[in-house]
């Protein structure tokens, strides 16, 4: 993909939280103006995944035959996502939108970016208006946009959704990091369905309260269960993740039927 000309900032820069940083033991954090964790490093292991909901957003991973080619990510934060792909996905390119620049210096200085090349760039710019111009060029979309308090209200209306699902190619996947204590929560998932007809799953994180949710732009091939109970323990030593405990979490919050995996 060429080098994205767009660079438009929202107004109102002055109102972005200011970036914090704090350590503990060998984990290193990045807060938004408020005591909550928004993004970690492993300062042994910068490629790990630390918090449990980034673990959960990759559940994605169970439902794609090829790997991407292409992977844009909305919200850098301390760039968890972009060190794990580029530790584990070496051929996928990969693009972060972040529309703070406090987060992207901070990110480069302290977090262990990937060196940015033709297969990563850090664009400065707003997610919900960047998505606009991508018609079908990447394959996996990570939304993961909170303003230090709630998820950014951009990033949960169905104009929005309806760009990502423009901006995915064929068999593309959106993911993206709900709190489910956020009363609104349903009213998000009601308009993901409405957008991606119904082709919604829910990954719940390990702690906090996090949901990875994912939805697809068309059915994945594999629905077998068993078949893909195979390909979580495969896939979960290449990748260095527990794709079996995810499996069985979305197992457990389907309607399913023993024809396999459905969307309902």
């Amino acid at each position: 993909m060429p080098q994205h000309p767009y660079r438009r900032l929202r107004p109102g820069r002055h109102a972005l939280p200011e970036v914090g940083i704090s350590e503990e033991g060998n984990i290193r954090s990045l807060h938004l103006g408020t005591p909550t964790i928004q993004s970690s490093m492993n300062l042994d292991n910068p490629s790990e995944l630390v918090l449990s909901y980034s673990r959960a957003m990759m559940a994605w991973l169970l439902f794609v035959d090829e790997l991407p080619k292409h992977i844009t990510e909305i919200g850098l934060g301390g760039g968890s996502f972009a060190r794990w792909i580029d530790a584990f996905l070496p051929e996928t390119r990969q693009t972060a939108i972040e529309i703070n620049p406090q987060v992207i210096q901070i990110a480069r200085g302290l977090f262990e970016l990937p060196f940015e090349s033709d297969r990563f760039e850090v664009i400065e710019a707003d997610g919900a208006e960047y998505v606009k111009v991508l018609r079908g060029q990447t394959d996996v979309l990570l939304v993961d946009g909170f303003d230090g308090e709630q998820i950014i209200d951009e990033l949960v209306s169905e104009p929005f959704f309806a760009d990502c699902r423009t901006a995915l190619s064929d068999r593309g996947v959106f993911v993206t990091n709900w709190w489910q204590g956020d009363k609104r929560f349903q009213t998000f998932v009601r308009r993901l369905r409405a957008v991606f007809d119904h082709r919604v799953l829910m990954v719940p994180a390990q702690t906090h309260g996090n949901v990875a949710v994912l939805a697809f732009q068309e059915t994945p091939t594999m629905r077998d269960w068993a078949a893909l109970k195979k390909r979580a323990q495969q896939r979960a030593a290449q990748f260095d993740l527990d794709l079996p405990i995810m499996l069985a979490a979305i197992k457990s919050q389907q309607h399913h039927h023993h024809s396999g995996l459905s969307f309902d």
